[in-house]
């Protein structure tokens, strides 16, 4: 019925099955972890065959053996939560009614490349939805959907970013640059939406800040400088000068800024004549 509460896999930061949305004890403590493995991979699946499932699960070993490893995984899942799959045929699926993180994550992604009729922008996504998927899981497939995964979420991010400042939206849109780059931190792009966004809001100095920190960091690190692209963002801005300078500037001819061995008393007895 509409309005029951759902069964939900997570996969982003663990995996993770809950019986349904309002009860937030896991029984993932029962699954053993060849069960998990074929939950999280029917996740990211339509309804693929069953020896096509075997042969993606178990890759090393002969295909009658990697089938008896599936029937075993599938009777364990049965017996834990037997609402969980729809078997019919040769081929398997998760429930129709059953909720995945990582789906809704690409649903994000997708309201960001093609916004709704209102026109609203979607925003940086909830923090459930940020987290890396299966960490310490190093399958082959797992690594792969891992990099798609967080590829899709920092190009996103990007663009999210850029329309809110477009909108005048700068606090949203540094938010979602930052989330970019807390994705990847040695992403040029990441950094040149971040400095758009301060050019945006008028803050040319944390424009300016922000391209040196990332050349810094980039030509330590990878022996390399930004792009002639991110470059151009800030070409023309006049640097600040060190503080030592600002003081030659402002200083008056003749009357010392400092004397040696004084302290801030002095030096406000030496301007004030007191």
């Amino acid at each position: 019925m509409d309005g029951d509460p759902a069964p939900r896999v997570t996969l982003l930061d663990g995996f993770a099955l809950f019986p349904d949305d309002s009860d937030r004890r896991t029984v993932v403590g029962v699954l053993p972890p060849a069960v998990q493995r074929l939950v999280a991979h029917l996740c990211f699946c339509g309804r693929p065959a069953r020896a096509a499932v075997a042969g993606r699960l178990w890759p090393d070993v002969p295909e009658q053996q990697a089938q008896g490893s599936l029937r075993s995984a599938l009777w364990r899942l049965q017996k834990i939560s037997p609402w969980l799959l729809d078997v019919s045929g040769g081929a398997l699926a998760l429930a129709a009614d059953v909720r995945v993180d990582v789906r809704e994550l690409g649903e994000w992604a997708h309201s960001v490349s093609a916004p709704g009729e209102d026109g609203a922008d979607p925003g940086v996504p909830p923090a459930e939805l940020r987290g890396e998927l299966l960490p310490g899981w190093y399958d082959d497939w797992v690594l792969v959907e891992r990099e798609r995964l967080r590829q899709l979420r920092v190009h996103a991010l990007e663009r999210v970013a850029v329309r809110l400042a477009a909108t005048g939206r700068h606090g949203e849109a540094l938010q979602a640059a930052y989330a970019a780059i807390q994705e990847e931190p040695l992403r040029e792009s990441a950094h040149r939406v971040l400095v758009g966004v301060h050019l945006a809001e008028g803050n040319v100095a944390e424009a300016v800040r922000t391209y040196e920190s990332f050349r810094t960091v980039l030509l330590d690190e990878l022996g390399v400088v930004p792009s002639q692209e991110m470059a151009r963002l800030v070409r023309g801005i006049p640097r600040p000068r060190p503080a030592a300078d600002r003081r030659s500037v402002t200083a008056r001819p003749g009357v010392p800024t400092e004397v040696p061995g004084e302290g801030v008393g002095s030096r406000d007895r030496i301007r004030g004549g007191t």
